[in-house]
């Protein structure tokens, strides 16, 4: 097995510089696309769309690389370990999958909670008034109604 660990460390540190030199010429690219928006050779409009191509393209180089990297790792494995190595992988997709559910379960009842304590179920109770609570202003102060009314009367 020392050979495959060997192999296995050789293959990451060749994907590792990959991905290094592609990030690399992403940074090169965005600062040629930014000199030349400066200089007014292209368009903010224009950079933008050139960005995203070459982001793009970079994100597919680097699957593809991946991609060839895990191939070539898995062809230097036995059926067993690739078994092996596949169970592994489901395991962890499994337990990311659990994490993310958890997660989001967690993030709903927040947001519960949340509009709980913004919305109360029960709307507060206003004060309900009976008629016979209710005094006429006339059986409070007769002498200030009457007043009231006669200078409606004269106005």
């Amino acid at each position: 097995m020392p050979l495959f660990d060997d192999l296995s460390a050789g293959m990451r540190k060749a994907f590792l510089a990959g991905v290094g030199a592609v990030a690399v010429g992403a940074e090169k690219s965005q600062e040629l696309v930014d000199d030349l928006i400066k200089k007014g050779e292209l368009t903010v409009e224009q950079g933008k769309a050139l960005n995203e191509e070459l982001t793009r393209k970079v994100k597919e180089t680097t699957a593809e690389a991946s991609e060839e990297v895990l191939r070539a790792r898995m062809r230097a494995m036995t059926p067993e370990e690739r078994d092996e190595w596949l169970a592994r992988a489901a395991r962890i997709a499994e337990e990311i999958a659990a994490e993310e559910a958890a997660a989001a379960a967690e993030a709903e009842a927040a947001a519960e909670e949340e509009a709980e304590v913004e919305t109360p179920d029960e709307p507060a109770a206003e004060p309900e008034e009976d008629a016979e609570d209710v005094e006429d202003v006339e059986d409070v102060c007769p002498q200030d109604a009457s007043d009231v009314s006669e200078a409606a009367d004269e106005a």
